[in-house]
């Protein structure tokens, strides 16, 4: 069984910085590396996930 992450993100950059969004409420800023192969990657802390424009119609 999976969930689905909490927000979807479209990036066009293989580089995403999230802090979670929430101001005081959010989490340390961490970096995120987009792998080539997957087109996407998910927030460790948020469960954000961030999908790289180029994969955007693959994984919608």
């Amino acid at each position: 069984m999976t969930t689905d992450a909490p927000e979807t993100i479209i990036v066009d950059s293989y580089r995403v910085a999230c802090d979670g969004g929430e101001g005081a409420l959010g989490h340390p800023r961490v970096y995120l590396t987009i792998p080539r192969e997957v087109g996407y990657v998910v927030c460790p802390y948020c469960g954000r996930k961030y999908v790289h424009r180029d994969f955007a119609d693959k994984l919608a």
